[in-house]
């Protein structure tokens, strides 16, 4: 009888990123990881927009390795999906990006995103951004190869190229990155479907296989394309790096702001998980919490929103 072998998380995100293409949501804590996998999501993204917001920090790379190792370490280990990391620039020159590659392996990442902005990056849709010279890049990228003690951690090269100096050369950056052993490819930022057609065809012809990921954020320059779209167009991984934590903050600040003029949340409960949702999500054992007392008896949504009033607007 032959013994089954699980597959490593690092192993299952390449055999998902060699199928069809994924949806991949970022978290910015364990608890939205755990929600995108329940909803049945199969990869998990941390974004480090995400993650400096929920800082209450701009994403201007200020989130330090040590910090960004615990952060994901937490969401990586709280949810059995294989997870990705924004590694935003490697940290500094190629012997620290040698050290980050290993302390996200150690944190049970299954892979790395850099990218080849200068030290002090912006958020890869906003103008003024500035480009490391493409060798300094490749060097980068070597570094991170050699780091790896799981070959089949997955190393993901951003370029920022198409908005400082035009997709052509986001374009031959990527070839550079792939030959220097890229695992992916991710060209930020590009402006047009049109676009992304051209640098996948552009991938393809220089017979470059390597899985293509594209970044739907929202409000960005990225027009809005859908993820069966992005396939018909040659990519394998399209994120959603702060879907998630923008419609939270955005129902926190409406709840804060009714709490505030009518002093109650009552009107509020149906827009919230009830507490046995919440336990069944953190999968308490035996109907109790963490103290060990039972649930509260009627605590449910039914029971919870009788005569509350009107939903929130």
């Amino acid at each position: 009888m032959r013994n089954h072998v699980t597959p490593s998380k690092a192993q299952r995100l390449r055999e998902l990123l060699a199928g069809r293409t994924v949806a991949i949501p970022g978290a910015c804590n364990a608890l939205t990881a755990m929600q995108i996998e329940r909803a049945g999501f199969e990869i998990v993204y941390v974004s480090g927009a995400a993650i400096s917001a929920a800082r209450g920090l701009p994403d201007n790379g200020l989130i330090s390795l040590t910090d960004m190792t615990r952060e994901a370490s937490a969401i990586a280990r709280a949810v059995t999906l294989p997870t990705i990391v924004d590694g935003d620039t490697g940290y500094g020159p190629p012997s620290v990006v040698r050290e980050a590659v290993r302390e996200f392996e150690r944190a049970g990442l299954a892979g790395m995103q850099i990218e080849d902005q200068e030290e002090a990056k912006k958020c890869g849709h906003l103008s003024g951004k500035r480009l490391i010279p493409t060798g300094d890049m490749v060097a980068k990228i070597a570094a991170a190869v050699e780091a790896k003690r799981d070959r089949d951690f997955v190393l993901v090269a951003r370029t920022d190229a198409r908005t400082v100096d035009g997709l052509q050369a986001a374009i031959q950056r990527a070839l550079a990155y792939a030959e220097a052993g890229a695992d992916a490819l991710f060209p930020e930022a590009l402006l047009s479907a049109d676009e992304f057609h051209t640098f996948a065809l552009e991938m393809k012809r220089a017979d470059v296989q390597v899985p293509l990921f594209a970044n739907m954020t929202e409000f960005g320059k990225t027009p809005y394309l859908s993820v069966d779209e992005f396939e018909a167009l040659g990519y394998r991984g399209v994120l959603f790096p702060v879907s998630t934590l923008r419609v939270a903050a955005l129902a926190i600040e409406k709840l804060l702001r009714e709490l505030r003029f009518f002093g109650s949340q009552r009107a509020w409960l149906d827009h919230m998980m009830t507490r046995q949702e919440l336990y069944s999500l953190l999968r308490y054992e035996d109907g109790q919490d963490q103290t060990g007392r039972p649930h509260e008896p009627g605590d449910t949504r039914t029971a919870r929103n009788k005569n509350h009033g009107a939903s929130p607007l």
